[in-house]
């Protein structure tokens, strides 16, 4: 199902900074090559996530789910000038564009690619984090909060990605692994205290959360 009408986001593209040269190959590779292309982030959810990072300026950025490279690119783009982020994907090939792609940025050496589960390379990043974006194996999408929010600062932002789950959590009834796994962060999120929380109603869903 469209949760967007497809003409508010032809709207809102054209009213939206334009992706730059780099962005704009990612995408059309993505689109062109990979038969997941519809996990790429977009013109507009890339330049919300660049906004977000430039206007907390981070030292620590932790992107969980690399894909070929564009949200790692956004991100990075609000790295303090010593800041590194640290991007984790679980498939070889796609982590290898990624890395091609970081390389033409300029943000080559302040990305840092991991390639593994992330559940088993997190533990070993001793870092602590400003900004975390999740956008990876979505039953597992508790499991990455209850790693990353004890080296969350206070004050420290989590994004989390596709809380809509193609609108499937919309539904009476909640089928599918992926979008039962969503509904059941959605709800583990719900009932927290020790963050605030909206969800953006942009693409897929993002939450947005801020810890106290």
């Amino acid at each position: 199902m469209d949760l967007i009408a497809p003409l508010v986001t032809q709207y809102a593209e054209k009213y939206s900074s334009a992706e730059n040269p780099l962005l704009k190959e990612i995408s059309e590779y993505t689109f062109q090559h990979h038969p997941e292309h519809h996990m790429l982030s977009g013109s507009v959810q890339g330049k919300l996530l660049e906004m977000i990072s430039c206007m907390i300026s981070p030292d620590r950025i932790l992107e969980i789910g690399t894909f070929t490279g564009y949200s790692a690119i956004c991100l990075a783009k609000g790295l303090k000038v010593q800041g590194k982020l640290h991007t984790i994907e679980l498939r070889e090939e796609d982590a290898r564009v990624a890395r091609a792609y970081f390389d033409q940025s300029d943000y080559a050496a302040q990305i840092i690619s991991h390639v593994g589960n992330a559940l088993d390379i997190i533990p070993g990043l001793e870092e602590n984090w400003d900004l975390v974006f999740i956008d990876a194996d979505k039953p597992a999408y508790i499991e990455y909060f209850n790693l990353v929010f004890p080296r969350l600062r206070k004050n420290g932002f989590i994004l989390a990605d596709n809380i809509l789950f193609h609108g499937q959590v919309l539904k009476e009834e909640v089928k599918g692994k992926n979008a039962k796994g969503i509904q059941a962060f959605n709800d583990f999120i719900r009932e927290r205290t020790d963050i605030e929380k909206v969800v953006l109603t942009i693409r897929d869903g993002l939450y947005l959360l801020r810890k106290l």
